[in-house]
């Protein structure tokens, strides 16, 4: 059972107990990502996260990962537009060390200069292997195209001269002063553990987190366009898109239904057209991104340079033809009954419940109700899909292209 409990500083705590498991996914969610940066520190939010690996007052780095591997616990993070986590799964005697350590470096990292140097090296590495990535880069290329000159459009990686200038010690914990705050932290926890535990240890360690600052990001400001970049590959990577919808709108699960139909997997509409039909491509994929406060339905394609031109043409048919005609009941269901699959097999993952949950109290600062999702799921008709794909594709498109394309 999903419980949650908000201290007085705007802390929340959110666990789901799971007494049938040996272990326990425990961690901090921020809601904080790339889109609160400024441009010209862009690349903070991740050089952030991983700087809080390395040392606090009381543990080096090599501590807080032996500590952690020690005892045969796992521990990551990750920054995204919007959100930045740092977990740890581990066997559930070990969760309050666990949770010890992630407070630790979430309250009292050190940011040692020559630590700083090194991320630096790591993290310009990362954005080597984004360059060497065809299909990684042509995402970026599109999201600075739809969202040009925002924060919300800038890699999440920053660039390699900003990484290697522009961003100091006094940057980054500038940033965590501003946005590390307790309102904006959710300490999520799945597994073998109670709520009270875990209540018990978030009060005991979490006792030197700064005050609540307003920070606040700039609206999204979608505009759309074209990218296009010449490069010598062996196929022609292509991402089309549109505006899409927030994670509050009510036509939320009916735009990731249509996703799934469109192009979720290899019964979807743009698999069978595109791939098995005419062999136009290897992959081919579509997905609905949502945000706070907007959203991205992006379709990618990866294609022969010589094949372009008959590929992009087959794209937009099939968009118009879901906008113009309802999906069969049939096919509705297939859709709902994989959406639904997802969810459930993912409650089998104690960190895919700590993650789930944590995000969803982010969202909307209430606690996750799994049947109600489903519920929200069956509930939409075919009727649901033509109209939000008819509102969807109505927008302004957006096209990236990487690659050597021949088009006409």
């Amino acid at each position: 059972m999903i419980i949650s409990s908000k201290l007085p500083n705007g802390l929340r705590v959110v666990t789901d107990t799971v007494d049938t498991v040996e272990s326990v996914a425990i961690g901090i969610w921020c809601d904080v990502g790339t889109r609160h940066e400024d441009l010209k520190y862009n690349g903070v939010a991740h050089m952030v996260e991983h700087m809080m690996f390395n040392g606090t007052p009381t543990r080096s780095a090599q501590d807080i990962v032996n500590q952690i591997e020690s005892v045969g616990g796992q521990m990551n993070a990750y920054t995204s537009r919007e959100l930045t986590a740092y977990y740890v799964h581990l066997l559930k005697e070990h969760a309050p060390m666990a949770l010890n350590i992630l407070s630790d470096m979430i309250q009292r990292s050190t940011f040692p200069e020559s630590e700083i140097e090194k991320e630096r090296g790591v993290i310009l590495q990362e954005i080597g292997m984004t360059l060497d990535t065809p299909d990684d880069l042509v995402f970026d290329m599109y999201q600075e195209t739809a969202y040009p000159n925002q924060s919300l459009g800038a890699p999440i990686l920053g660039t390699a001269e900003i990484i290697e200038k522009t961003i100091q010690k006094e940057t980054m914990q500038d940033y965590v002063r501003r946005f590390y705050t307790p309102d904006n932290l959710v300490i999520s926890a799945a597994g073998n553990v109670t709520h009270d535990e875990v209540l018990k240890w978030v009060e005991e360690y979490f006792t030197e987190l700064p005050a609540h600052s307003n920070e606040d990001y700039a609206p999204a400001q979608y505009r759309g366009g074209e990218k296009h970049v010449e490069k010598e590959l062996e196929q022609t990577h292509i991402v089309l898109g549109y505006q899409g919808i927030s994670k509050d709108d009510p036509d939320y699960y009916a735009a990731l239904l249509l996703s799934t139909i469109m192009g979720g997997g290899m019964s979807s509409r743009l698999f069978q057209e595109v791939r098995e039909k005419r062999g136009l491509a290897y992959s081919v994929y579509a997905a609905h991104t949502a945000y706070h406060d907007d959203g991205q339905f992006e379709i990618y394609a990866g294609t022969g340079p010589d094949k372009a031109n008959e590929l992009m043409p087959v794209l937009h048919n099939e968009i118009e033809k879901i906008s113009t005609n309802l999906v069969s009941a049939e096919e509705l269901q297939s859709a709902k009954n994989q959406m639904k699959s997802g969810i459930l097999m993912g409650r089998e993952s104690m960190l895919s419940r700590a993650n789930r949950q944590a995000k969803f109290m982010i969202n909307f600062d209430r606690d996750l109700n799994i049947q109600k999702i489903i519920d929200d799921v069956e509930g939409v008709t075919p009727e649901n899909v033509q109209s939000v794909a008819a509102r969807i594709f109505s927008n302004n498109s957006t096209k990236s292209i990487l690659g050597n394309s021949k088009f006409n």
